[in-house]
């Protein structure tokens, strides 16, 4: 999985629209080799992001659990100190 794309289900505030669309621009350009689309396909990686960006919202919205959602900033000091240990700064 591209490591840009992050976990948005179960945070609280909820994942917003920026967010969504964020991972399915990088899903896109992940999947698609391409950073920046052509002119010539411009219409086509349009369409695809706007599509994943349905069914991400779609998805996210339908998800149910029974774990209490998680603090954001607990999450990015969790990360901060994984990333720590991995790379020794």
């Amino acid at each position: 999985m591209c490591r840009n794309i992050r976990t948005l289900h179960n945070f609280e505030p909820p994942a917003t629209d920026d967010e969504v669309h964020g991972a399915a621009l990088q899903y896109v350009r992940k999947i698609s080799g391409a950073a920046k689309p052509s002119k010539a396909n411009e219409e086509a990686f349009a369409a695809a992001v706007a599509a994943v960006e349905e069914a991400t919202r779609r998805l996210l919205d339908e998800l149910v659990t029974t774990a209490p959602p998680r603090d954001r900033e607990v999450e990015a000091m969790k990360a901060r100190a994984r990333a720590a240990a991995r790379y020794g700064s």
